[in-house]
C-alpha cells in the first residue's frame, strides 16, 4: 500500500508543477574528429529544432564545440567541414537542464567506402541496462547530465551473427554446446524498428532452437510501445521423461509513456503458452515509474513476476538491445510441470556526481514460488523429481518458495572511458540447504530462506593498442546459498555469482568487407565455488549451485 501511495504523489506532483522543469535551458556540446581522431576546427555545427530557433557554432582548435541555452525539446543537428562528407544526427532529445554531449566523426568520401559499424567506447556497456527493455524490467534512460555521449549512428539495417561452442549451464534448456545465433533490426519511417533474432543449437535428435520477431515505435518524446513474440523449442532425449519435447509461445507487450518532463510510466506484460509434460499458460504483468528528481537523480518504483535475462555487458550472445522476453523457468514434481513465478517490488535512487561517480541505493520485496534451482552433476535416475539437460551437464530442481526484504547499494567510478570500477552490496534471503548429505529427492523439505550479505566488485575496460575489451568481476556471500541474494538485480552492479570472465577481441578485418568480426570467451563460476553436494536417487553425488562452472567461446560477425 505505502509503494502505491508514494508513485500516486509523484504523479501528482509532476502533473501539478510541469512548468518546473520547462524552465530550465539545456546544453548541447561536443567534439569533431576525423577518422583517425584529429580534432577538426572551424566545422560548421547547425541545430534545428522545433522548440527554438535554429543556432549555427563554429568547433575550436580541440575539435570542441557547445551550444547554451536551448529550450527543452528535439533537435537535429548537421556537421560539415571542408573536404568532408556532411553528418546528420537526427531526433537529439535534451530534457529540462540536461547536458548532452556528442562524439562525431567526420568522413570523406574514401572513408565512406568502408561501411564497417564503428563502436562504441567500453563506457557504453556500462550503460546498457538504461536502454535495454528486458522482460518485466522498466526502461531507464540514460540522465541527461555532462557524462551522457551518444555516438553518430545511421545504420538503418544492422545485422549479427555468432558461432559459440560451450553450453550456457544454466539448468534445463541451456541447449546443446555448439550453437548458431543471428539477428537482423531494420528502422523502417524512421521512427519504426523490427526485427528478427534466434539461435539453433545442435543437440542430438531434433535441434534446440528459438526464433523472435520484435517490432517497436518510438514517438519524439522517446515513448512509444513494443511488441515481441518468441516460439521455442527444446528437444533433449531423456528416456526418463519420454524424451519429452518442450515448446512455448510467448506474446510480450510492453508501452512507454511520458506522463510529463519528469515522470515517465512503463507497462507490459507476457503470456507464455508452454507444452511440456501437459499444457501450462502463465500471464505475467510488470511495470515501473521513473520520477526525475533532477538531470542527476532518478526515483524508480518497479514491479516485475519473473526473472530478468542475462544482461547484455556481460551476454556474448546475438541479442539484440531490444529483446523484451524472458525465458521460462521450468522444473517438475512428480512428473508435473512447475513453472516458477515471481513477485517483485523495488525503490530505488540513483544519483550522479560529476561525471564519472555513480551511486544507487534499493530496497526490494521478493516472492519466488517453484524457484528453478540450478544443479550440476550426470544424474542417470530423474524419478520425476528433476529436469536433466545432457548436453550442459546440469539440471533444474525445484526448491519452494522463497520469500524475502533486502536492500542493495551500488557504487560506480569510472577512472576513464574505458576503464569503470563498480562495487555492490546487497543484503537479504537466498535459498540454502539447512541439512547436509540429504537425498535429492528429500532436499526440498530442507531448504529454507536464510539472511545473507553478498558482496561484489566488476572491473571492466579497453585495453589500448589491441581494443581487447575485458570485464572481470566476483561476487562473494558469507554463507552457502543455492540462490543469489538479490535475484532481480539489474543494476550497475549486477554480476554473476564468484568469479567470472568475459573478453571481447577485435578481429582484424579486409577494409571493403561491411563486416566487424570478434573473437568471445565467456567463462562463469571459473574457480567451480559455491557447490552443495546432495545424493541422487541412483547413489551418486550431484550438486546444487548458484552458478554452474561454463565456458563459451566462439566468433561474432556484425553487419
Amino acid at each position: 500500500m505505502q509503494l502505491r501511495h508514494f508513485g500516486l504523489l509523484a504523479l501528482i506532483a509532476t502533473l501539478s508543477f510541469p512548468g518546473w522543469a520547462s524552465d530550465r535551458s539545456a546544453v548541447l556540446s561536443g567534439y569533431v574528429r576525423d577518422a583517425s581522431g584529429t580534432p577538426q576546427m572551424g566545422a560548421v555545427v547547425q541545430i534545428a529544432g522545433t522548440t527554438s530557433r535554429n543556432l549555427t557554432v563554429f568547433t575550436d582548435s580541440t575539435g570542441f564545440f557547445s551550444a547554451t541555452g536551448l529550450l527543452p525539446g528535439i533537435y537535429s543537428v548537421k556537421i560539415s567541414a571542408p573536404s568532408f562528407l556532411p553528418a546528420i544526427l537526427e531526433k537529439v532529445g535534451l530534457r529540462p537542464g540536461g547536458d548532452i554531449h556528442l562524439k562525431v566523426t567526420l568522413n570523406t568520401l574514401l572513408n565512406a567506402v568502408d561501411i564497417r559499424p564503428r563502436r562504441t567506447s567500453a563506457d557504453g556497456d556500462d550503460w546498457k541496462w538504461t536502454l535495454r527493455s528486458a522482460a518485466n524490467r522498466p526502461v531507464l534512460r540514460v540522465l541527461d547530465d555532462p557524462g551522457t555521449t551518444a555516438e553518430q549512428q545511421n545504420h538503418d539495417l544492422k545485422a549479427s551473427l555468432s558461432f559459440l561452442a560451450g553450453s550456457a549451464a544454466e539448468g534445463y534448456g541451456s541447449g546443446s554446446d555448439v550453437s548458431t545465433r543471428f539477428s537482423v533490426e531494420r528502422t523502417v519511417f524512421a521512427a519504426d524498428r523490427i526485427g528478427l533474432s534466434g539461435s539453433v543449437a545442435y543437440a542430438d535428435g531434433l535441434p534446440t532452437a528459438f526464433l523472435r520477431a520484435s517490432y517497436a515505435h518510438s514517438l519524439p518524446d522517446g515513448s512509444g510501445p513494443s511488441m515481441a513474440l518468441t516460439v521455442r523449442r527444446f528437444a533433449p532425449s531423456d528416456p526418463y521423461l519420454g524424451n519429452a519435447t518442450l515448446q512455448s509461445v510467448a506474446l510480450n507487450s510492453a508501452d512507454d509513456v511520458a506522463l510529463s518532463n519528469v515522470v515517465e510510466l512503463r507497462l507490459g506484460s507476457q503470456f507464455d503458452s508452454i507444452q511440456f509434460l501437459g499444457r501450462v499458460t502463465v500471464f505475467r504483468p510488470y511495470g515501473s515509474l521513473n520520477f526525475h528528481l533532477s538531470p542527476n537523480t532518478i526515483a524508480a518504483y518497479e514491479y516485475a513476476t519473473s526473472l530478468p535475462n542475462e544482461p547484455l555487458d556481460t551476454d556474448v550472445d546475438a541479442r539484440t538491445a531490444d529483446s523484451i522476453e524472458s525465458d521460462p523457468r521450468l522444473s517438475v514434481a512428480n512428473f508435473a510441470t512447475q513453472v516458477e513465478n515471481a513477485r517483485h517490488q523495488e525503490l530505488n535512487v540513483l544519483h550522479r556526481v560529476g561525471g564519472n561517480n555513480t551511486v544507487q541505493f534499493a530496497v526490494f520485496s521478493d516472492r519466488v514460488d517453484n524457484t528453478a534451482l540450478l544443479g550440476a552433476g550426470e544424474v542417470t535416475a530423474a524419478g520425476g523429481y528433476l529436469l536433466p539437460d545432457v548436453d550442459s551437464g546440469t539440471f533444474s530442481y525445484s526448491g519452494g518458495t522463497l520469500a524475502t526484504r533486502g536492500l542493495r547499494l551500488v557504487l560506480q567510478h569510472k577512472f576513464r572511458t574505458d576503464l569503470t570500477a563498480t562495487f555492490d552490496y546487497a543484503y537479504g534471503g537466498a535459498l540454502d540447504l539447512t541439512q547436509p548429505d540429504v537425498q535429492l529427492q528429500q532436499a526440498r523439505q530442507w531448504i529454507t530462506t536464510e539472511r545473507r550479505h553478498s558482496m561484489a566488485a566488476r572491473l571492466g575496460g579497453t585495453l589500448p593498442g589491441t581494443h581487447t575489451h575485458v570485464m572481470a568481476s566476483y561476487r562473494w556471500v558469507d554463507g552457502p546459498a543455492l540462490t543469489p541474494v538479490d535475484m532481480f538485480n539489474t543494476s550497475l552492479g549486477q554480476t554473476d555469482p564468484f568469479f567470472s570472465l568475459v573478453v571481447r577481441q577485435p578481429i582484424p578485418t579486409l577494409g571493403f568487407l561491411p563486416a566487424h568480426m570478434e573473437a568471445l570467451i565467456d567463462l562463469r563460476n571459473l574457480l567451480a565455488e559455491g557447490y552443495v553436494p546432495v545424493v541422487g536417487r541412483d547413489g551418486q553425488t550431484v550438486y546444487l549451485v548458484q552458478a554452474a562452472r561454463s565456458v563459451r567461446g566462439g566468433v561474432a560477425i556484425s553487419f
